[in-house]
């Protein structure tokens, strides 16, 4: 399974940006998707996942504010963050696993919530 993630970049704070991350390959094995996130001088942490049921699941620091769809006919993941803070500032690496609990990572999309 090959991640392609875009969709970063400059954004004010209370603006908004919508994340794509494009599955290419076994992708037929996914069971969920989803997307973290790093910020300089920090740890990786969940941002949010979908499984193939659509259930989701957020950090508490995003609940409210994104939203994490899928488009299995463009094997393609969504996250659609609103209301953007400047803590939001980070690193998002899309990511995957499968039936087999394997893992996978795109590369990392910045984005920069800055006035």
């Amino acid at each position: 399974v090959q991640l392609q993630a875009s969709g970063g970049g400059l954004v004010q704070p209370g603006g908004s940006l919508r994340l794509s991350c494009a599955a290419s390959g076994s992708r037929l094995l996914i069971k969920f998707m989803g997307w973290y996130r790093q910020a300089p001088g920090r740890q990786r942490e969940l941002v949010a996942t979908i499984n193939n049921s659509e259930v989701t699941n957020f950090s508490d620091s995003v609940k409210g504010r994104f939203t994490i769809s899928r488009d299995d006919e463009k094997n393609t993941a969504y996250l659609q963050m609103n209301s953007l803070k400047p803590e939001d500032t980070a690193t998002y690496f899309c990511y995957a696993k499968n039936i087999f609990d394997r893992a996978y990572w795109g590369q990392g999309t910045l984005v920069t919530v800055s006035s």
